[in-house]
């Protein structure tokens, strides 16, 4: 008769030994491995034969909801987005282990144009989501665009105030030239599509755009399709 063992969290609880709640509070923290693999699993089933140990530093509390922030590639919409954030495209963040539970109910709570690329913001917390959703209008925002045309005569301060487009009126932004093809845009309230509208508005086609910056949380040297965890000293 096959022997088809006890549960981890049971087994976790004779180890250390520790209440079974405290048990399962080590598996789902990532810090129990059977036979040397990490098993976040409390429910899987261990035989007597299988060693089962505990990581050093382990400690029975709850997994804190993560936020994600995702240098999105230029033609990855949102499905595609969720789809890069695995185990082999985090970029290392310090303090912060990978577990498998990170993955799951992520939102995009700043949206970006599948056309566009730069910084994506994923979260489980609730307080990260209604701050970017809720409040995320009085949010600034930084953008580069690369453009071609010939801009109005009156573009750049047209640019600079309020324009309907999308049929709303926008927050004035500051836009301002960094070369002769490269538009920078920073302001508040900006959402999917609008940088291109305004453009073209003034007579400039946007060929590639850059989401920099969101709040106090920039880019910086994320790399392209890479992903790290928000850091506890950033703030939004």
């Amino acid at each position: 008769m096959t022997d088809e063992g006890i549960r981890l969290a049971k087994r976790v609880a004779e180890v250390v030994p520790c209440s079974r709640a405290e048990a399962e509070r080590y598996i789902a923290g990532g810090w129990v491995t059977v036979d040397g693999v990490v098993v976040e699993d409390p429910a899987t089933r261990v035989t007597a034969p299988q060693t089962v140990a505990l990581l050093a530093g382990a400690e029975p509390v709850d997994v804190a909801p993560v936020t994600i922030l995702l240098h999105k590639p230029a033609g990855v919409d949102a499905a595609g987005a969720l789809a890069l954030i695995a185990p082999e495209t985090l970029a290392a963040t310090a303090g912060t282990r990978f577990l498998r539970r990170h993955l799951a109910r992520l939102s995009i709570v700043t949206p970006l144009e599948p056309e566009a690329s730069g910084l994506l913001v994923l979260s489980q917390d609730w307080r990260v989501t209604r701050k970017l959703v809720e409040d995320g209008a009085r949010i600034e925002q930084e953008y580069v665009a690369e453009v071609t045309g010939a801009i109005a005569d009156d573009g750049l301060s047209r640019l600079n105030g309020s324009m309907r487009v999308q049929g709303r009126a926008t927050v004035p932004l500051k836009a301002s030239w960094q070369s002769e093809a490269r538009l920078r845009m920073a302001g508040k309230d900006i959402r999917p599509g609008q940088v291109a509208a305004m453009c073209a508005e003034v007579g400039l086609t946007v060929k590639s755009l850059r989401r920099l910056r969101v709040g106090r949380v920039a880019l910086g040297a994320l790399p392209n399709g890479r992903w790290r965890y928000l850091l506890e000293t950033e703030r939004f």
